[in-house]
């Protein structure tokens, strides 16, 4: 008789995202298995008591699935998960903090694609401009952007200081260089966006980024992309479905992809990525960088 697919979902919140939850069922796992309120020091005996329980050949049949609410925290604790490996017993591992690393490696892809198809152009060189961008999904595609070769200005509408402490993550960790800026005010927005070819709205939900009054400054703006579904919308005029359509309001031609059509692109990721973990022949460590190359394709197809 085969074991069955097993994930372990350890998070550091008091409960687990049910998202992740149905997604890991309907990607084919038989039983999902959620731990709160992990601490980053428990991380590699849970690791390890799921990997030796199983045998060699059961491991291939389980899974790590990493969650929480922040970011740093969740890469420690997927680098934790990574040393607590001890081959031959070795799992499939898979980080994605509320869903934050998928969503922002979707609504990368998806700006991607519409500069190259609209204006025969990528994200190297484009001035992107990340509000609302010291979250996971913020601060992810940020990194992402600059690692492509965009230059980004990631800006917090509380203070300064967070958006530095975001791009210092960034620039530690992946060698990202990303410019901190505060956009607490419509006039700091609007000097933001006058300068920009890229927006990308990051903020938590049913907060707007950008008014209407802010967007008629943009007269470079290209594409503009939010991950917000609860209205208000984050960028003011964009619908949700809104994939590619001419943005109401703005001083030049800038095209709006909506929160849907990224969260479209973002269920088939996560989705993709948790087959190729019951699928694979190896153990696979997948990231938002997994997740945005996954993304590619998929936004490609």
């Amino acid at each position: 008789m085969e074991k069955p697919y097993l994930l372990h979902l350890l998070t550091p919140e008091p409960q687990a995202s049910p998202f992740d939850i149905n997604m890991a069922y309907d990607a084919g796992y038989n039983a999902v298995t959620p731990y709160p309120n992990v601490q980053l020091n428990q991380v590699a005996n849970l690791v390890q008591d799921a990997i030796f329980s199983r045998g060699p050949k059961g491991v291939k049949r389980t899974g790590i699935l990493l969650g929480g609410r922040d970011l740093e925290l969740a890469l420690d604790m997927f680098k934790a998960a990574r040393m607590a490996m001890v081959p031959p017993f070795e799992v499939s591992v898979l980080v994605d903090p509320s869903g934050a690393f998928t969503t922002a490696a979707a609504m990368v892809a998806k700006v991607e694609r519409a500069l190259r198809l609209n204006y025969e152009r990528t994200l190297a060189g484009a001035q992107v401009v990340v509000l609302g961008g010291t979250g996971p999904v913020g601060t992810a595609a940020a990194i992402i952007a600059a690692l492509e070769g965009a230059q980004v200005t990631l800006a917090s509408s509380s203070t300064l200081a967070r958006a530095q402490a975001a791009v210092s993550l960034g620039l530690s960790r992946y060698s990202a260089q990303i410019t901190a800026a505060h956009a607490g005010d419509s006039q700091s927005v609007q000097t933001l966006l006058a300068q920009a070819d890229v927006l990308l709205a990051c903020a938590k939900a049913g907060a707007q980024v950008a008014s209407a009054q802010d967007l008629a400054v943009a007269s470079r703006l290209l594409v503009a992309a939010d991950v917000n579904a609860v209205p208000p919308s984050g960028i003011a005029g964009l619908g949700v479905m809104d994939d590619g359509k001419p943005l109401p309001g703005c001083a030049g031609k800038t095209l709006g992809i909506g929160a849907l059509a990224i969260g479209n692109i973002k269920y088939q990721v996560e989705s993709h990525m948790f087959k190729q973990m019951l699928t694979a022949d190896k153990p696979i460590y997948l990231d938002f960088l997994s997740a945005f190359k996954l993304a590619r394709e998929l936004v490609a197809a």
